[in-house]
C-alpha cells in the first residue's frame, strides 16, 4: 500500500507519503438540500452524501530514519510539511489515491496540524481531507421554466478537435457527446492508448483496463464526427 496525493491541475506536481499511517478513516452520511445560489437564479440541487471525510494521523520521520523498513519514500519532514500547508492554503484540488484500497478520490484539504517532536526531526501531523463534489445545477427545461428564462449556453470542452476530461466523465458518455454513439469509445481510447494508459500507471493504476479508469485534465484527440 502507498498514499499519493497529485495536483489534479498539475500531474507533475505530487507528494508520495514517506511512511503509511496506522489507519484512515473516512466516511459520509446521507443528505438532502436544496439551495438558492443567487448568482445563477433559482436552482435545483439532486439529492446525494454528504460530504466524505478522509483522515489520518501519522508521522514524518527525519533524516537519522531514512533506512528504516517502514518508510516508503523518504522526503524531508519539512519539505512534506509546506507542501502540504501550501495546497491547504491555496485550496488546491487534488487527487488522492491510495494502493490497494478504493480510496481514489478528488479532495482538497481541510486541516492540517504538525508538531515538532523528539531528537530526530520528526514531524508528528493529522491531516483531513473533504471529497470535491461538484453541484449539479438542473437546466430550464428540466425544471420546466424555460418559457420565462433567457437561456445562454455553457463554454465547451471541445477545441479544434480536442477534448479536456472532467470529473464524470467516461469514454462512452465523451463519444457518445461529440461522436453521436457511445459505441464509438474504442475509438476515442485507440487514438488516445498512450494517453490513458500513462495516467492510469501514474495514478497507481497497472493499466487503464482497455479505458475504464480516465483523469480529469487529460487532453484527447477526437476521431472525425
Amino acid at each position: 500500500m502507498d498514499i499519493y496525493l497529485t495536483e489534479v491541475a498539475n500531474s507533475g506536481s505530487s507528494l508520495r507519503f514517506p511512511a503509511l499511517p496506522k489507519s484512515i478513516n473516512y466516511g459520509g452520511a446521507a443528505r438532502y438540500q436544496t439551495y438558492d445560489i443567487i448568482s445563477l437564479g433559482t436552482v435545483k440541487v439532486p439529492s446525494g452524501t454528504d460530504v466524505i471525510n478522509i483522515s489520518w494521523t501519522a508521522t514524518f520521520f527525519g533524516e537519522s530514519r531514512k533506512r528504516e523498513s517502514y518508510i516508503r519514500a523518504w522526503k524531508a519532514p519539512k519539505e512534506c510539511q509546506n507542501i502540504l500547508q501550501r495546497w491547504r492554503d491555496n485550496g488546491t484540488v487534488l487527487r488522492l489515491l491510495v494502493t490497494n484500497t478504493s480510496l481514489n478520490y478528488d479532495v482538497t484539504i481541510e486541516n492540517l496540524d504538525c508538531i515538532e517532536k523528539g531528537a530526530h526531526g520528526d514531524i508528528e501531523y493529522s491531516i483531513s481531507f473533504v471529497k470535491k463534489k461538484e453541484i449539479r445545477v438542473y437546466t430550464t427545461d428540466e425544471l420546466k421554466i424555460a418559457a420565462y428564462v433567457k437561456k445562454s449556453r455553457p463554454a465547451d470542452s471541445k477545441t479544434n478537435g480536442n477534448y479536456t476530461v472532467v470529473t464524470g466523465d467516461n469514454l462512452w458518455s465523451i463519444a457518445q457527446r461529440f461522436l453521436g454513439g457511445g459505441t464509438r469509445w474504442t475509438e476515442v481510447y485507440n487514438l488516445n492508448k498512450d494517453i490513458i494508459e500513462a495516467s492510469a500507471k501514474r495514478y497507481g493504476k497497472p493499466s487503464s483496463d482497455n479505458g475504464h479508469w480516465i483523469y480529469p485534465g487529460d487532453v484527447y484527440t477526437l476521431p472525425a464526427a
